[in-house]
């Protein structure tokens, strides 16, 4: 499995009222990076072709990121069948090495003209796997 990473700091704009990063900020880090892993390993031409929509997002909270921390993403398809990708993201505190939060999301594959499922080609799967 190829990962893909990013690092950054939680900034202000992260914060619900409890002063923790918002559950729904995880959910658009999960997100950009995927999108951005995508971005990365594919041509101009495959995003030309193909669009990737969420199935299902199952995410696991373990423990809240807090102003100043400093966080590594990774993620990495876990596997594909059919039109469905899996994709891990795993969220840390990098310091500590500490599990901040886990999410599997299911991917459906589309074909960007006509909005339709598209098994997920072996061309695609060797990019990262």
């Amino acid at each position: 499995m190829k990962t893909y990473s990013e690092v950054f700091d939680v900034v202000p704009d992260d914060l619900d009222d409890l002063n923790h990063v918002n559950n729904i900020r995880y959910v658009e880090w999960i997100q950009d990076i995927s999108k951005k892993h995508w971005t990365h390993v594919t041509s101009e031409n495959i995003k030309k072709s193909m669009i990737w929509v969420v199935r299902n997002h199952n995410i696991t909270y373990h423990k809240s990121a807090v102003l100043g921390n400093t966080i590594l993403i990774n993620t990495y398809i876990k596997s594909n069948k059919g039109p469905i990708s899996t994709r891990v993201v795993e969220i840390k505190n990098k310091e500590t090495d500490e599990l901040l939060v886990k999410s599997v999301t299911e991917w459906c594959l589309l074909d960007a003209i006509t909005f339709r499922p598209k098994r997920v080609p072996a061309e695609i799967q060797a990019l990262f796997l």
